[in-house]
């Protein structure tokens, strides 16, 4: 009994000295840190957080404490960046301070600091130049790829006119045409659209991914050193990322049975080529964990976020049939009906350009951006930022900025747009983040946007089951992704 007293004591001092610390700890950097409301010992600000409007609440932090401003999501320190000025100051006039890669819970149970997009120093340098010198070898960039997704975007035409004009729920229908893209890259191969494990690599990139976008999803971000020994959805998204990387493991068994190093078919055969050549280094960071890791971060990005601009897209259009009306009278002005649309038509297509700009501002993919932390002690504006520190650059804030868009909460293509109609590039379009760490995927991306929202539009009006003011489309979920709501359209052949 004694002894057991004795444990207890024992115990309630131990965590009383670590709470001391941790305060001692916070009111030290206190003085030096960007301001912020003061946090509480392990729950940190998560009383003035609303983890269903995560972004939402950031704003209200920023209308009170500014641009640079401390928050402490659980025991995470995170300075957060809000509004062009401050984005633009650290990702490109301090990028290299910036260029760390910071926490995303979700995703790092898998990762854990391997792959292309969620890994820093010496390994993301080395895995980020591989992978686009690799995907601009297999056309990336170049009429190539042009001619692969116009073939999917044939093979999708094809798939909607097969609808005969019924409603139906685009998701799986988009992101197999997009997923195709990619995955000619990254496997040497499209899937075909029946394909039912092709269907379920689908279902799981797009469950994992609208996780980290729910509140469970934020509240995990913050107090995953508990959460992940809980049952919750956040098992139900391990189990999903697990089984991609299942699906990329096998792939990778079957490129090594039968790899010709002097002919390389995919991403997949260009690494294990690299891995041969650098077997002797012990320092070398191409090993197979990189490899399954990075091609993942290739196929679920390749996949997801222009999928769901696409959803959001459409979305968007049957809120504004005019909008889509007038892209399709530049479409049958500039292309027209009998030859398919490509990329360098967009030159001569302003408005087209503007939507499509527009579609991507306003659905704000990536709302906080992916996090950074800074690689060394930093000194931003008149604050002291410690070395490690996460950052998140708030994207969601540069594309909503009002200094640079004049109604940000509307949907509205003039925000693209001149007096006389033609194209307005603008420095708070931001969708691919800036900087060291941009997404290396944009061209492809900004390319598959145009071809496939093109050649849709150029076969088929759209009708939505609803009239155009009660469609709703402000998001479904936001949190480290945008949702767009559930809903059903019809492609009516032109």
């Amino acid at each position: 009994m004694l002894a057991s007293g004795m444990l207890l004591v024992a115990l309630l001092t131990c965590l009383s000295v670590m709470v001391l610390m941790s305060v001692w700890r916070q009111r030290k950097l206190w003085g030096k840190l960007p301001p912020g409301p003061t946090p509480l010992p392990f729950i940190g600000n998560y009383l003035q957080l609303n983890t269903e409007q995560m972004y939402n609440s950031l704003k209200k932090l920023s209308e009170r404490y500014g641009s640079v401003f401390t928050v402490h999501l659980g025991p995470r320190r995170v300075v957060v960046l809000w509004g062009y000025d401050a984005v633009k100051e650290a990702l490109m006039d301090q990028a290299e301070e910036f260029s760390g890669r910071g926490e995303q819970a979700t995703f790092d149970w898998l990762f854990k600091g391997y792959g292309v997009a969620f890994s820093e120093g010496e390994r993301a340098k080395q895995l980020r130049r591989f992978s686009i010198t690799t995907l601009r070898d297999f056309g990336v960039g170049k009429r190539g790829i042009e001619e692969r997704i116009q073939e999917e975007a044939g093979f999708l035409v094809e798939t909607l006119r097969g609808t005969c004009g019924a409603f139906v729920d685009p998701t799986y229908f988009l992101s197999r045409a997009v997923s195709n893209v990619i995955s000619s890259i990254a496997f040497g191969d499209r899937f075909a659209y029946e394909d039912k494990e092709f269907l379920s690599l689908l279902r799981m990139m797009l469950g994992s991914f609208q996780f980290t976008a729910t509140a469970t999803g934020q509240l995990y971000d913050m107090f995953y050193s508990v959460m992940k020994h809980l049952p919750g959805p956040q098992q139900q998204a391990f189990k999903e990322l697990h089984g991609l990387e299942d699906f990329i493991t096998k792939k990778v068994e079957q490129n090594q049975r039968t790899l010709d190093p002097s002919s390389p078919r995919d991403f997949i055969d260009s690494f294990l080529i690299r891995m041969q050549k650098e077997k002797k280094n012990p320092n070398t960071e191409f090993c197979m964990k990189n490899l399954v890791l990075t091609t993942l971060n290739l196929f679920f990005a390749g996949t997801e976020t222009v999928s769901t601009t696409l959803r959001y897209g459409f979305l968007l259009f049957m809120k504004h049939p005019d909008v889509w009306a007038k892209v399709q009278e530049e479409i049958d002005l500039v292309i027209g009906k009998n030859r398919q649309p490509k990329f360098e038509d967009r030159a001569k297509m302003p408005y087209t350009e503007a939507v499509i700009h527009e579609i991507q501002r306003f659905t704000d993919m990536i709302p906080m951006g992916v996090a950074r932390r800074v690689t060394k002690d930093t000194k931003f504006r008149d604050f002291f930022i410690p070395k490690g520190t996460e950052v998140f650059p708030v994207l969601g804030s540069v594309l909503r900025d009002t200094k640079f868009f004049s109604n940000p909460q509307d949907f509205n293509p003039q925000h693209f747009l001149d007096e006389k109609g033609q194209f307005k590039k603008n420095d708070a379009f931001v969708p691919f983040s800036i900087g060291k760490r941009y997404c290396f995927g944009e061209g492809l991306a900004r390319m598959e946007l145009f071809v496939f929202f093109t050649t849709i539009l150029q076969n088929f009006c759209l009708k939505s089951p609803q009239s155009p003011e009660d469609i709703d489309v402000s998001p479904k979920h936001v949190g480290f992704a945008t949702i767009p709501r559930t809903y059903t359209m019809s492609f009516l052949p032109r």
